[in-house]
């Protein structure tokens, strides 16, 4: 489980036009044409194609919880991916993304100020360049310590130096203790 990366498509999610099928049934009928077969849907979520094909004609109703938790992650991450492209490259041209956290952020600076960090609830809009880094990171299929280093850097400057207006001479940001987070488009 990635803190960051389902953050960051749960905003997109977000942006989607329709909402993605509920039942076992309809979510394996969508897989199975989105796949263009059976096999590769089982080997995908690691059942028998038969099983597939029981859901498919409505025979198999209910599945086991970690089914339907991988089911479910499978079907949002293919469902809409115009809508989903879309919401991305508007957050990364124009729109940029807002993170909503509560964290321990504290700063490196020089001696004589106060930069012991401490618990911080903050919500910032970044600037459409730091979104298009998130999403690029996210898609070279980057951790989450890249993407917290990538919003860190952007608070530094968007938050604690106001776009170069103060703290200038502010050298690093540190975003540890993440207790909640969430960003929107």
């Amino acid at each position: 489980m990635s803190l960051f990366g389902d953050g960051l498509d749960a905003a997109v999610q977000k942006a989607f036009t329709r909402p993605a099928p509920k039942s076992a049934g309809a979510q394996m009928r969508y897989l199975v044409k989105q796949m263009k077969g059976t096999r590769v849907v089982a080997q995908l979520l690691r059942i028998s194609q038969r099983t597939v094909e029981r859901y498919v004609k409505d025979q198999i109703k209910k599945p086991r919880p970690d089914l339907a938790a991988r089911l479910e992650r499978e079907v949002t991450k293919r469902w809409q991916p115009q809508i989903r492209v879309k919401a991305r490259q508007k957050a990364a041209t124009t729109g940029g993304i807002v993170i909503d956290t509560r964290a321990r952020i504290g700063y490196t600076a020089p001696i004589g100020s106060t930069d012991e960090g401490r618990l911080r609830h903050l919500t910032v809009a970044l600037p459409p360049q730091y979104a298009a880094r998130l999403f690029d990171a996210q898609e070279q299929g980057a951790g989450d310590r890249e993407l917290k280093e990538i919003a860190a850097e952007a608070l530094k400057e968007v938050y604690f130096q106001d776009g170069g207006r103060r703290a200038g001479s502010l050298e690093e940001v540190r975003f540890t203790d993440i207790e909640h987070l969430e960003f929107d488009l």
